[in-house]
């Protein structure tokens, strides 16, 4: 794949503590730029972004982000202020300890209710597949599938690790044909994204695909 089609899936990522709006700006100008699918930017700047960007480009946000243990309440009002401010697609973090504790049916109803209150937006599921054994793994699949989300993500990039191509092919293998996959955390090359995106990746959370292109550019490589 070329490069350019590659930037096609992803979703230009800044999330760390410690972003200000001029390394939003940016982001969000490389992701126009680019051609990727969406900038992914924490919820305090969402409405400042999709004002900047004027439609030409889907702001996502993260909701219980990254630990995923906020009430169910207190992640439905995320969402629905998310939304409200502009957010085009939402990219949720599931209770983890509920899914040890195998309480499947709470789990589905969070992403249920979060999911309406995307009110027609994507919603994408991160169930941190660094912190889960295969069979939660696979659990989630069915999870995500029967709750109707349009996504599910492998992580937060916060955590012990990232996403891998084993667990990329595992959760298409196991999610419903409706639900697509999203690679998070630790993608650090085209080779890796074009391999992710073979095994069955439609999206690719990720910031260093725009940098790689961006040094490339400067070296002066094509395009």
């Amino acid at each position: 794949m070329e490069k350019k089609e590659i930037l096609k899936y992803v979703d230009h990522t800044l999330l760390t503590q410690t972003a200000t709006w001029e390394e939003i700006r940016q982001i969000l100008d490389d992701a126009v730029k680019y051609g990727t699918a969406s900038a992914c930017i924490p919820a305090s700047y969402v409405k400042q972004a999709a004002e900047y960007v004027e439609g030409k480009l889907p702001i996502c946000t993260v909701i219980g982000f990254p630990n995923g243990y906020s009430t169910t309440a207190t992640k439905v009002f995320e969402t629905k202020d998310a939304v409200a401010n502009g957010a085009s697609e939402i990219d949720m973090v599931i209770n983890i300890g509920k899914l040890k504790d195998k309480k499947y049916e709470e789990i589905e109803e969070e992403i249920r209710q979060i999911h309406q209150a995307c009110g027609g937006r994507i919603l994408k599921v991160i169930i941190e597949t660094c912190l889960l054994t295969e069979e939660e793994k696979i659990k989630m699949c069915e999870i995500v599938t029967k709750a109707g989300a349009e996504y599910i993500k492998t992580s937060t990039g916060f955590s012990t690790g990232g996403a891998t191509f084993a667990d990329v092919e595992l959760m298409r293998k196991h999610v419903g044909k409706d639900v697509k996959v999203k690679a998070a955390g630790g993608i650090s090359s085209f080779d890796d994204a074009e391999e992710f995106i073979r095994l069955g990746a439609e999206r690719l959370g990720t910031s260093r695909l725009v940098k790689i292109m961006k040094n490339s550019l400067d070296a002066g490589a094509g395009y």
